[in-house]
């Protein structure tokens, strides 16, 4: 069973100062030892895989993250009944949200939430992390591309979806309790993310957890698209009106424009993955069939447009969690970063 948590605006302030308290007190210490002098970050503090500056960018991220997704998640539900029930008509989010509600009441626009707030706190902590940390060794700022952000948010994809692949495996699941399960599915009842993995693994194998894998490490392109167009729009706002720190809603624009970008271009594979993940109903193909497979199927039975069906919840929601996040992310980043500065000065004079 999975507990329905509601979540309002005060205590999505509240969760981002605890965050911001959090990595000040766990970061104080490091700061210290990296090598801050005469209220100055070095360049020592900054150019190493391990350092505070690697580690505030993670947390700050990871907070951004279950900020954005608790403020938007019945979004994100539309989107995987949308991707998943092949027996829902694919109507506009707001018709499909009403059905929602009349069918199975309020509660099933937030089914699963926890356990999904949980792994996206881990997953965006396992991606800013490898992001910022091959970023800082790689080059210098004034060295940095598109190109070369590029090739370190696709490295941080990787490690991302080895990583953390059976915690989304699960939470498909979880979140799709409401709908007709696969013929080929088991009738397992999942408590949470641990009894999730354990009965899949239990069940299906350990090549259980790892569903849709060669479909996401294709998706790494996605978060790989949208950082490096969120930074390369970034520093293009910087050359042009000097180093400054923007406002909330430049970032939210940012970050609106650079996950529109990635969703469009990779939407079929997020499709694909998360039928993998889920299962599918089709009894043409084998119960575990490969991407080109379903891919092909899709096709032949509803044309391009089976493709993209659920999109338009999916552009809605990504890129209004997206923006949020990016937004929270900065905002928490530079809070945290002048907090520490400060109190180094402080504790200087």
């Amino acid at each position: 069973m999975v507990v329905v948590v509601p979540v309002s605006r005060g205590e999505m302030r509240n969760l981002a100062q605890s965050w911001q308290l959090f990595a000040c007190g766990l970061c104080s210490r490091m700061f210290v030892a990296r090598g801050v002098r005469h209220g100055k970050m070095t360049e020592k503090s900054q150019n190493s895989l391990f350092s505070y500056h690697t580690l505030v960018h993670a947390m700050a991220g990871a907070a951004g993250s279950v900020v954005a997704m608790a403020s938007f998640f019945p979004l994100d539900t539309v989107r995987s009944r949308l991707q998943l029930d092949e027996h829902r008509e694919a109507k506009n989010t707001i018709s499909v949200l009403c059905d929602l509600v009349q069918e199975e009441g309020l509660g099933t626009l937030y089914r699963g939430m926890v356990p999904v707030l949980k792994s996206l706190c881990t997953s965006n902590f396992v991606y800013f992390y490898t992001f910022h940390g091959l970023k800082s060794l790689r080059s210098r700022p004034e060295e940095q591309s598109a190109g070369r952000d590029l090739l370190v948010a696709s490295i941080a994809g990787v490690v991302n979806v080895l990583m953390t692949t059976p915690l989304w495996v699960v939470n498909t699941r979880l979140k799709m309790k409401g709908i007709q399960q696969p013929s080929n599915a088991r009738d397992l009842h999942y408590t949470g993310l641990l009894d999730g993995m354990m009965k899949v693994a239990h069940e299906e194998g350990v090549q259980g957890l790892w569903s849709g894998t060669v479909p996401s490490l294709f998706l790494v392109l996605n978060p790989a698209i949208q950082f490096m167009t969120y930074e390369a729009i970034k520093r293009r706002l910087h050359e042009v009106y000097g180093l400054q720190e923007f406002g909330g809603l430049v970032y939210f624009l940012i970050g609106a424009v650079a996950k529109a970008v990635a969703t469009v271009i990779t939407y079929p594979l997020q499709l694909v993955q998360a039928k993998l993940r889920h299962g599918h109903d089709y009894k043409e193909l084998p119960p575990r069939p490969n991407m080109l497979q379903l891919i092909s199927y899709i096709l032949n039975k509803h044309g391009l447009a089976g493709l993209y069906k659920g999109m338009e919840a999916k552009i809605i929601q990504t890129i209004l969690t997206a923006a949020l996040m990016f937004t929270a992310y900065e905002k928490i980043a530079t809070f945290v970063f002048k907090l520490l500065m400060s109190h180094q000065i402080k504790t200087k004079y």
